[in-house]
């Protein structure tokens, strides 16, 4: 897809865009219902929900106890007789005791079924550091999610893809994992119409064209990587950036076809580098295109940790200076050492 560009004076941010479609869903669906912690009358902790409540009614937008298992499994429940639900974790972090009802309940539940049940499930959570909060606001376990078959993931990286990637998962069949990077929800401004148009889920988005090198990233890490790219063309480097933006199912042909132009791959995101979906997108790439690669794929990730306090969060987070590094140890690789090193 076509690089989109964002308005910095004019438009609606990330938060907004997501409550723009779940209002456009509320009015166009009438088995749609928004739940979750303090969701309703507060219009959730970063007032994604704002006003829905007053507009849709008590019945439509409902808030919930501090209870994520109960959250979860009366999504399954909903979901299985012929409502959408929409189901709210304050937190990424918070979303663990929810485990049980998301992985064996509403992921398994057309296969156990055969058919016959289906779950059209959209469990919202903001997610991803760099806002000053404590570890367990902190999170970026899309990896854990992604593992898990039945279940989708998705990350907007944008306002337009908020709106248009949320519209896509709530009329979608089977559970959606959405998860919104709190570090972007109002860090930009984007003219995002409220036309009800859906964005393809399991397409990945090709945000900045290039020739020499390829760009990988997802949720807030975006930013950091279009401005590394944009750095990078000063020194007659022209990179190309994709957004995934569903994470599971992987668009591994968008990568490829890019591949097949640059050769040489970065993959850059905030979560641990163990086993993150980095590790993944490198393993296909070698399994699918291996002959098209000029470099090793390189990953630039958080480290091996529990994510820090606020005053070492930069330093956990891949920055502009780190994914530079990542991109040159790529384009310096002549086929002996790797040139270099990051983590």
């Amino acid at each position: 897809m076509s690089t989109e560009s964002g308005n910095q004076e004019a438009g609606i941010t990330l938060v907004e865009a997501v409550t723009r479609a779940l209002a456009y869903e509320l009015d166009r669906d009438p088995q749609v219902v928004v739940f979750g912690q303090d969701v309703g009358a507060n219009g959730g902790v970063f007032r994604a929900t704002d006003g829905l409540q007053a507009r849709f009614g008590p019945e439509r937008v409902l808030d919930t106890p501090l209870a994520e298992n109960m959250i979860a499994g009366i999504a399954v429940g909903m979901a299985t007789q012929g409502l959408r639900p929409v189901a709210e974790f304050q937190f990424m972090g918070f979303i663990y005791p929810a485990l049980d009802h998301i992985l064996n309940h509403a992921a398994r539940m057309r296969n156990r079924t055969r058919g016959r049940l289906t779950c059209p499930i959209v469990y919202r959570a903001p997610y991803g550091g760099g806002i000053h909060a404590p570890e367990h606001h902190s999170e970026s376990t899309e990896a854990l999610f992604a593992h898990i078959p039945g279940l989708r993931v998705v990350v907007p990286s944008s306002p337009a893809r908020a709106y248009g990637l949320l519209l896509a998962a709530i009329r979608d069949p089977d559970p959606v994992l959405f998860l919104e990077p709190k570090r972007i929800y109002r860090a930009a401004k984007q003219t995002v119409e409220d036309d009800g148009e859906a964005l393809p889920l399991d397409c990945a988005f090709v945000l900045r064209e290039g020739r020499d090198i390829t760009l990988i990233a997802w949720g807030a890490s975006v930013k950091e990587t279009l401005a590394a790219a944009e750095q990078l063309s000063t020194e007659g480097i022209e990179a190309e950036v994709i957004d995934p933006a569903t994470l599971k199912p992987l668009d591994i042909h968008t990568i490829i076809d890019s591949l097949e132009k640059t050769h040489r791959c970065v993959v850059i995101h905030e979560a641990a580098r163990f086993a993150g979906l980095g590790a993944e997108i490198a393993a296909q790439i070698q399994e699918y295109a291996f002959d098209l690669l000029d470099a090793p794929v390189q990953r630039v990730t958080g480290y091996d940790t529990v994510m820090p306090y606020y005053q070492l969060e930069q330093i956990y987070l891949p920055g502009v200076e780190r994914i530079l590094a990542g991109a040159r140890a790529a384009l310096e690789y002549d086929g002996g050492q790797k040139t270099g090193g990051h983590a």
